[in-house]
């Protein structure tokens, strides 16, 4: 998959652009907080519908205006594409695809996937369990459709099971009713995560060795309240009176977690920041190849601001990974023209740069 142009306007901190891409690898050069980030958030936005910083749609809008457009032409699968999305202040955002408007946005998911590795991907293991969680719902939704729908259905009637909790509902049938629903979709999910998750962690423990250079020896592990002897209904049943007092569903699938580990220990307690960042990078391509796999599709890979906190020789092997073929095009943002020249040199293939300033892409001869 290719994403050939993007036209955007009043997105974030950019006001009009209009850029043509190569077919490998694009380049964008600049200082701090001027506008290369929103470029790739603006791409990743008609991927996923949102963006990846976690803002909100209004948010999105560049300040002063009521209005955002963001608009893709793409070679998918050997067929030109369009996706437009229209965002406006105080209305509903706006999905078209080929000139047809989604009824769900749900429907959009995985059909243009799509790796981004960011600075922020520190938190995938710092963070929270939901990080991780959404981390892991977000690499199996794009090659999974099903998977999706079960997760939007477990979540309604999660939401639907507390709000009884917070209300003091106390008729037994009623509770049965919504958890036999939660049930259904937890089985599946709860399997295909223990699947995907070990599929994941082999082939990130290959890429982890190949950036870092070391024996080091990562692991993903999947932990879950259920299993195949455990049903989520018999769970919910057993903590029912627990969670009347809580106030909230204690235990199901919205509370699994991936344990992450280096040489069998905790990596948020453990591991240094060249070690970390190894770990959140190795952890993206896997995702990129597993997405790969599922799909039949190269996903767009964007990479921002990737190099700092690694030594050269990181640097280096990270450099001469996406420059093989198992990556198709690349988006790339750094303040270090050294570092963009010599993936470009690397790559051997078509590239594009642009010097980015206050949200004003420059093309940069080479």
């Amino acid at each position: 998959m290719i994403l050939q142009s993007l036209n955007l306007t009043n997105f974030k901190n950019i006001g009009e652009c209009s850029l043509e891409f190569s077919h490998k690898i694009n380049c964008f050069l600049g200082d701090n907080g001027v506008g290369k980030s929103n470029l790739l958030d603006a791409i990743h936005f008609l991927s996923f519908c949102k963006s990846f910083a976690g803002l909100t749609d209004p948010m999105l809008i560049r300040r002063g205006e009521d209005f955002a457009i963001v608009r893709g032409h793409y070679l998918r699968r050997d067929v030109d594409e369009e996706i437009v999305a229209g965002l406006a202040v105080g209305k509903r955002k706006s999905f078209r695809r080929s000139g047809k408007e989604y009824r769900r946005l749900s429907e959009h998911i995985g059909l243009f996937p799509l790796v981004m590795v960011a600075p922020a991907d520190i938190e995938i293991i710092n963070g929270s369990g939901e990080v991780r969680r959404r981390f892991l719902d977000m690499v199996i939704s794009q090659g999974d459709a099903r998977y999706l729908e079960a997760l939007i259905r477990y979540n309604r009637t999660l939401t639907q099971r507390n709000s009884m909790l917070r209300d003091g509902i106390a008729d037994t049938s009623l509770y049965m009713a919504v958890e036999m629903q939660m049930d259904m979709s937890a089985d599946y999910i709860r399997r295909v995560r223990a699947e995907r998750v070990d599929r994941l962690s082999e082939i990130f423990g290959r890429y982890y060795a190949e950036i870092s250079g070391t024996r080091e020896t990562p692991r993903l592990t999947y932990r879950s309240h259920l299993s195949d002897g455990v049903t989520l209904a018999g769970l919910l049943a057993a903590n029912r009176e627990r969670d009347r007092i809580l106030r909230h569903t204690s235990v199901g699938i919205h509370r699994d977690d991936v344990e992450m580990t280096l040489d069998d220990m905790p990596a948020r307690q453990t591991a240094s920041q060249g070690q970390s960042k190894t770990y959140t990078i190795a952890l993206r391509f896997a995702q990129y190849e597993f997405l790969r796999e599922v799909t039949a599709m190269s996903p767009l890979l964007l990479l921002d601001d990737i190099f700092d906190k690694l030594d050269a020789g990181r640097v280096e092997r990270i450099m001469r990974i996406v420059a093989t073929d198992t990556f198709g095009q690349i988006f790339v943002t750094d303040t270090n023209r050294r570092h963009l020249d010599e993936i470009i040199a690397l790559t051997g293939g078509s590239d594009s740069i642009w010097s980015v300033v206050g949200g004003v892409f420059t093309p940069i001869s080479r």
